[in-house]
């Protein structure tokens, strides 16, 4: 089956690799139909190559028709239609049945300290083959497909496997009032989506972002706009709320952030290192960007919450204890318990109006074959791509 894959850092390549087969009683194989490429991709095209092997199959948001199930295998069948959810839950253990399905006890990965395992995400999450591909193998058959409705086009169902529980989660962390104001830094597809969901529940929305296109579509969605370009974005917050600040303010950039040069070029020295140094450093040392998650620190009124959906790593970037103790500030944060949000999400697809635009919502619709021009494209934000999609 032709499968994008990690070839070394900046080196997305688009190969043959073998098919997927049955493994235990209760695995499907999908064929996929759609599957999209994230934010969080990008951090694996750069900056967390110490934990990739050249040959990964990357990508963790597909969706497709059940090709195959295992003898154990009740709950779908051949030719359903499924969403492969992108952390990989058994939905039994401990964690799964307390709503911490990315925290899955059967899947974490103990040898890295990290919780449950991804799809395509590298040595750190489990190493598993991802989905974007033609074919993917998926564990847990009965608990972890979402099986969807044949009939509307894949975009409608397509974003319950990250997008959309993603933002859910990042916007329910975040826990506004009916009158609050959110501030939403970042306007990639996460930040785009929380925003459209804090608008649909009547939340003033402050958007960041420093991309022209970006801006101009949180605003035709409803959200107030604030270019990181005009200067400090926390006294433009505080210039729109009365001096104070936001109520709540999500984080949904993480270390892709535009911010400091020091910051960014060790992060680059970081990608650079031998696969066991670099992976050390990444681990311990302080190489995040954080320019985004000091914003919320200063945007965030006191009293408010910040919600961190953004991924980042590293364990000794400065932390303000003293600005968040006295700011009084509560954080929230983590990887989308991605079946714990299902139903709750599933009304916002069913209804023929479309609420939150997701048919619209990609910005671009590629055969696999593009994929490396993609991640090329995506990375510099260019040719107004928020969204991409592959169709394999």
């Amino acid at each position: 089956m032709k499968a994008v894959t990690w070839q070394g850092k900046r080196d997305i390549r688009v190969e043959d690799v073998p098919d997927p087969h049955i493994v235990e009683d209760d695995d499907i194989i999908v064929e996929i139909t759609s599957t999209g490429l994230c934010g969080s991709d990008l951090h694996l095209y750069e900056v967390l190559t110490g934990f990739m092997t050249p040959g990964d199959v990357v990508g963790h948001e597909p969706m497709g028709i059940v090709a195959e199930a295992g003898p154990g295998v009740h709950e779908v069948s051949v030719g359903d239609r499924v969403v492969v959810p992108f952390n990989i839950s058994c939905g039994t253990c401990w964690m799964c049945r307390h709503r911490l399905h990315s925290q899955c006890e059967t899947t974490q990965n103990r040898d890295q300290g990290t919780g449950a395992s991804l799809f395509g995400y590298s040595s750190l999450y489990g190493q598993v083959p991802g989905g974007q591909a033609e074919f993917l193998r998926v564990p847990f058959g009965n608990q972890l497909p979402i099986k969807v409705p044949h009939g509307p086009p894949d975009d409608r169902f397509l974003f319950l496997s990250d997008v959309l529980p993603t933002a859910w989660q990042a916007l329910q962390y975040a826990d506004p009032e009916p009158e609050d104001t959110v501030l939403v830094l970042g306007a990639g597809p996460i930040g785009d989506m929380v925003a459209r969901f804090a608008i649909a529940a009547g939340h003033r929305v402050l958007s960041v972002d420093r991309v022209p296109e970006r801006l101009a579509r949180m605003r035709l969605q409803g959200a107030e706009t604030i270019d990181l370009e005009d200067g400090d974005v926390a006294e433009q917050v505080r210039d729109r709320t009365d001096g104070r600040g936001a109520d709540a303010v999500v984080d949904a950039v993480g270390m892709e952030a535009h911010g400091s040069p020091v910051i960014e070029g060790m992060t680059k020295l970081v990608s650079r290192m031998p696969g066991a140094a670099g992976r050390a450093v990444m681990q311990t040392a302080g190489v995040d960007r954080m320019a985004a998650l000091h914003t919320a620190f200063d945007a965030v009124r006191r009293g408010g919450t910040i919600s961190i959906a953004g991924v980042y790593g590293g364990a000794l970037d400065p932390f303000p204890m003293m600005q968040l103790f006295d700011k009084q500030v509560a954080i929230r944060m983590g990887q989308a318990n991605v079946r714990a949000w299902t139903e709750d999400l599933l009304p916002f697809l069913a209804v023929d109006d479309d609420p939150l635009g997701v048919d619209s919502f990609a910005t671009h619709h590629l055969p696999l074959t593009e994929a490396p021009e993609a991640y090329k494209s995506f990375q510099e934000k260019a040719d107004g791509m928020v969204k991409v999609v592959f169709n394999p």
